[in-house]
């Protein structure tokens, strides 16, 4: 483990013009999961309720792909995942956050630095509680010329923001727990994606989220 943890806002390298969505391959792909015997019409209608005109939006039998602008992205995420959970019913969510890299097909990236955006416009409160447990996957090890990796340096500092953010409640096992609503948790989750996306080109994230379990939240 480091001796010190970078502040989150040293992460961050100046870039130029915001390249394309599709050519950085910014993207989503999630799966919603409400408990009860008529799912299908709580998950069509939410992915019917959120704004996806400014999105790429394709749903199958086993989830849904999402790419756009990372903000537009978090947004849709936001109002689905709220619409599903607006029902009452106990409603999970899987969501992978992708950026840096179109996919397996094809991973032509150009040469320079990382980008990612410095702000991450804020999501509109929910009134929805929320927990999840998310882990963040900066895909590179660092300084190649000594081959000592750095990877944590960035998982440590937007840990670090969450705490600041106060979304923060104790790290698990392989991943973070955190709690609020549901809109400060995505936040808290996109600061994290873009923050590795300053000073690494390949970055994944991954959140498990719950909305109205009947469970209590054990230490939460």
């Amino acid at each position: 483990m480091p001796e010190t943890i970078r502040p989150l806002h040293t992460l961050a390298t100046p870039s130029t013009a915001p390249p394309d969505p599709r050519s950085y391959g910014v993207g989503a792909r999630f799966s919603l999961h409400p408990m009860t015997t008529d799912f299908v019409p709580v998950i069509l209608d939410a992915l019917t309720a959120a704004d996806a005109s400014a999105l790429e939006v394709v749903t199958d039998d086993v989830s849904t792909f999402v790419q756009g602008t990372e903000s537009d992205v978090l947004t849709y995420l936001r109002d689905v995942i709220a619409a599903a959970a607006a029902t009452g019913v106990h409603t999970v969510a899987h969501v992978l956050l992708s950026r840096g890299c179109p996919g397996e097909v094809a991973c032509e990236l150009r040469d320079g630095d990382p980008y990612a955006p410095t702000d991450l416009p804020a999501l509109a409160p929910t009134g929805l509680r929320a927990a999840a447990h998310w882990s963040l996957y900066p895909l590179d090890d660092g300084d190649a010329a000594t081959g000592r990796g750095d990877h944590m340096a960035a998982i440590y500092a937007v840990i670090e923001r969450a705490k600041e953010r106060g979304t923060f409640t104790r790290s698990e096992h392989f991943a973070t727990r955190l709690d609020g609503d549901l809109a400060d948790v995505l936040t808290t989750v996109g600061e994290g994606w873009l923050a590795a996306g300053r000073v690494v080109r390949h970055v994944t994230s991954h959140a498990t989220i719950s909305l109205n379990s009947p469970s209590p939240a054990a230490g939460a």
